[in-house]
C-alpha cells in the first residue's frame, strides 16, 4: 500500500501509534451521533477509529496526496472529503447546526485553528485533538501560570479547557523535535461576556503585549491619565487575572455594555 510522504511545508508528522490514535478518538466519546469534522487526517490513522466508533464524519485535507490516499482507502468517506484549507473554509456552509472538531493538528497553524474555532463558538460544541505540547499547555493554563496568555483567556471565556495527556515525539513519522499534548475544549454555558467583545479582546491582547509590566503601564494607551488608573487592579500583571477579571477590567476602562 503506497503511503503519503510527510511534507515539512505542511507541518506533517504522521502518528504511527494506533493506541494513541484511539485515545484521541475517545475524547469525543460523549458526542457519538453528532457531526464531526476531522482536520488534516493525513493517512487516516485517527479517521479509522472515528469511523469505527460511529461518528458522523467529514474530513478536511489540504494535501492532494493525502486526499488521493483517503479516497482509495476509505470508501466510506465518499463525498465526505473536503479538499481545502481548513483556515479558509466557511464552516457555516458545511454545517447548519452544532458539530465537533478533532484532529492531529499541524504544529505550524495550531493557534490559528483554535482562533477559528472561536469564530464558530456557537456551533462548535467540542474541539479536541493533539498539538504541540507548549501550545496545548498555553490553551489550558490557569491564572498565575507563566504559560497563561491571550489564547488561554480568549478560549476559556467560551470553553472549558482540559489538558488530557502528553504524547512522546517518538510515535510519529517523522518525529517532531517536541512533545505533543492532547486537549479537549467543551463549550460552556456563557452566551454573552457582559462586556463589549471587541474591546475585551483589545484589553487582553494589549495587556499581554507587555506581560511583565503592571496593567497600569501596559494599558496606558487605553486608560491615559484617567482617574480609573488609581484602581488597585492596575497594580496587577495580566497573568494574574481570570476571565471575569478581564471582563470587569474592560467595563472599567470603557464603561458597561
Amino acid at each position: 500500500m503506497q503511503k503519503v510522504r510527510p511534507k515539512k511545508a505542511l507541518g506533517q508528522h504522521f502518528l504511527v501509534d494506533l493506541s494513541i490514535a484511539e485515545r484521541i478518538a475517545d475524547t469525543l466519546q460523549g458526542y457519538v451521533g453528532s457531526p464531526v469534522l476531522e482536520v488534516g487526517p493525513g493517512m487516516g490513522v485517527l479517521t479509522e477509529f472515528l469511523l469505527a466508533k460511529g461518528h458522523d464524519l467529514r474530513v478536511v485535507e489540504l494535501d492532494g496526496e493525502s486526499v488521493d490516499y483517503l479516497e482509495r482507502n476509505f470508501p466510506q468517506l465518499d463525498g465526505r472529503i473536503i479538499a481545502d484549507d481548513f483556515l479558509r473554509l466557511d464552516l457555516g456552509s458545511i454545517y447548519d447546526g452544532r458539530f465537533c472538531i478533532i484532529g492531529n493538528y499541524p504544529y505550524n497553524i495550531s493557534s490559528q485553528i483554535f482562533f477559528k474555532v472561536l469564530d464558530y463558538r456557537d456551533r462548535v460544541v467540542c474541539c479536541s485533538g493533539m498539538l504541540q505540547k507548549e501550545v496545548a499547555e498555553r490553551i489550558t493554563a490557569k491564572p498565575g501560570s507563566k504559560t497563561y496568555g491571550i489564547l488561554s483567556v480568549l478560549l476559556q471565556a467560551w470553553y472549558d479547557c482540559e489538558y488530557l495527556f502528553t504524547v512522546s515525539e517518538h510515535v510519529f513519522n517523522p518525529p517532531p523535535k517536541v512533545k505533543s499534548g492532547v486537549i479537549r475544549l467543551t463549550r460552556n454555558a456563557v452566551t454573552t461576556l457582559g462586556c463589549d467583545e471587541a474591546k475585551f479582546k483589545t484589553v487582553v491582547k494589549t495587556a499581554f503585549g507587555q506581560r511583565r509590566k503592571t496593567l497600569r503601564n501596559s494599558l496606558k494607551s487605553l486608560i491615559g491619565d484617567a482617574t480609573i488608573a488609581a484602581d488597585p487592579i492596575f497594580n496587577r500583571r495580566p497573568e494574574q487575572l481570570s476571565v471575569d477579571d478581564f471582563v470587569n477590567l474592560t467595563n472599567l476602562i470603557f464603561g458597561q455594555v
